[in-house]
């Protein structure tokens, strides 16, 4: 009976920092500290750390139930009839989650690498996006030189625009992306500037996924 008692009491002060970390990650994001989520809690930092010895745990204890909705998402537009509507309404949607929590919002423009079961989903949501991409571009509605990266940069953008909005002008994204995409358009009349490249917008995301995961910077 004590061993149940104990095992019942561990499953719920992990409950506890989960909802805590759930909400002090959407009001201050991923960087928000972890001694602040403890408390929020109702527990001592040596508790949190005993559940989740490095922060990407417990973001992947917290937000792997979000990535899963996005890759299920993906799935969803890919199999929308028409190619442009569904890479249109799956961008909509990245940026409404973003607008909706500022967690999910840095987890979108970064790269926590370390936990196998978040690193799979974040896989499964990259090429998803490469699909709706190339999907759209085959049937000649989506302009030729859009690449994957930029859906990242897009995304960095709208994550500047709601920080700075949220307060005075809410749904400002949305006139915004209004105007992104319509810029998307093929054949575009105008000639986008050379793309960073892959790895150099991968190395960025991976700066800030490093940030969050409370690593030193390189």
């Amino acid at each position: 009976m004590a061993t149940t008692a104990l095992r019942a009491d561990a499953e719920r002060n992990r409950r506890r920092l989960v909802d805590a970390a759930l909400a002090v990650f959407s009001e201050r994001g991923l960087d928000a500290p972890l001694d602040e989520i403890a408390r929020t809690a109702g527990v001592g930092n040596a508790t949190l750390y005993r559940h989740f010895p490095a922060r990407r745990d417990l973001i992947a204890a917290v937000y792997a139930e979000t990535l899963a909705e996005i890759v299920t998402a993906a799935e969803r537009a890919a199999a929308h009839p028409d190619a442009w509507t569904g890479f249109h309404d799956h961008l909509v949607y990245l940026c409404g989650v973003q607008s909706r929590c500022r967690a999910t919002s840095d987890l979108l423009t970064a790269a926590v690498a370390g936990v196998p079961g978040l690193d799979a989903l974040h896989d499964r949501a990259y090429h998803g996006l490469q699909q709706l991409i190339e999907r759209a571009q085959a049937a000649g509605e989506l302009r030729a030189d859009f690449r994957h990266e930029d859906v990242a940069l897009i995304l960095m953008a709208n994550a500047g625009l709601i920080e700075r909005t949220a307060d005075t002008a809410p749904t400002a994204w949305r006139r915004q992306l209004a105007y992104t995409l319509d810029g998307l358009r093929s054949p575009g009349r105008t000639p986008a500037p050379p793309s960073p490249g892959v790895d150099r917008v991968m190395d960025a995301m991976r700066e800030r996924g490093r940030r969050f995961a409370g690593e030193p910077a390189n």
